[in-house]
């Protein structure tokens, strides 16, 4: 693990609980020496503070994730859902809001560690074997997705989202659904999804701008249409998947119920 935050008592709580859990654990103060660190010796997973001296930490997963896919769990101590935003945007696959539980920590780390590992020699893969469609091609045993042939690099949560998709072709699910299936969450930040949803789509989609593969279901959520085929513009307005989703998601001021907000400023693993 990489842990970096310019707070040494963070830092050291943070290395201290990821130690006692079994993990070897290197530590950075700023941001250029985190990228040095992490170039010399490429970890598996980046305990990430958003603001740190010399580049912040939007600017170290950018470039960090430029050099290869790396999970990312970004910490921050700021209230503003658009830094949480942005930190998902740049490719982080989890964030904690600071004052945090250094326990929750330690699950968020070991369940994005678990998505992320292929399996081991001999470790049975899970079932299912490879899911197609559209032109995409996953494998979930080897965390490979192709599309057309090229490999497509996504973060942990967009390959399981993804799969997710492909695995349950053909039906609408709230992000609510998607967040205790896909992140394993009983309750978190709604916008979560709405973020991972537009990233998957800016890596799968022939034009994001009309996505033909992953459709908005209005007043309810998102879904896979595994044809690709044309967009379904109904009366009542069923999906409209070329209009943009907010940071409250389908059917937005509101997400996908209507109602105002999201359900919670953090997320949290469950049992």
């Amino acid at each position: 693990m990489l842990v970096v935050d310019d707070d040494p008592t963070v830092a050291e709580v943070v290395s201290g609980y990821l130690q006692r859990a079994g993990h070897a654990v290197d530590r950075a103060a700023d941001g250029p020496t985190a990228l040095a660190r992490a170039t010399a010796h490429r970890p598996d997973l980046v305990v990430l503070d958003l603001m740190l001296p010399g580049m912040d930490g939007l600017e170290v997963c950018r470039r960090m994730r430029a050099q290869g896919p790396v999970p990312v769990i970004m910490l921050t101590a700021r209230g503003d859902e658009d830094d949480r935003i942005l930190g998902l945007e740049v490719g982080a696959d989890d964030y904690v809001t600071k004052p945090f539980s250094p326990r929750e920590l330690v699950l968020r780390v070991e369940s994005v560690l678990r998505r992320s590992r292929p399996p081991a020699f001999g470790e049975v893969r899970p079932p299912g074997g490879l899911l197609r469609a559209a032109g995409l091609t996953v494998d979930p045993g080897a965390r490979r997705a192709t599309k057309a042939g090229a490999e497509l690099s996504l973060t942990v949560r967009e390959f399981d989202l993804l799969a997710f998709f492909l695995r349950n072709p053909g039906r609408a699910f709230g992000r609510e659904e998607l967040m205790r299936e896909v992140w394993g969450w009983d309750f978190g930040d709604l916008s979560t999804v709405t973020v991972h949803v537009r990233r998957l789509r800016g890596k799968i989609e022939d034009d994001p701008a009309r996505p033909r593969l992953i459709q908005t279901v209005w007043g309810v959520g998102y879904r896979m249409d595994a044809e690709g085929g044309a967009d379904p513009a109904g009366p009542a307005g069923a999906s409209d998947p070329r209009a943009a989703d907010g940071p409250n998601g389908p059917g937005a001021p509101g997400g996908p119920s209507g109602a105002a907000g999201t359900s919670g400023a953090s997320g949290r693993a469950a049992p």
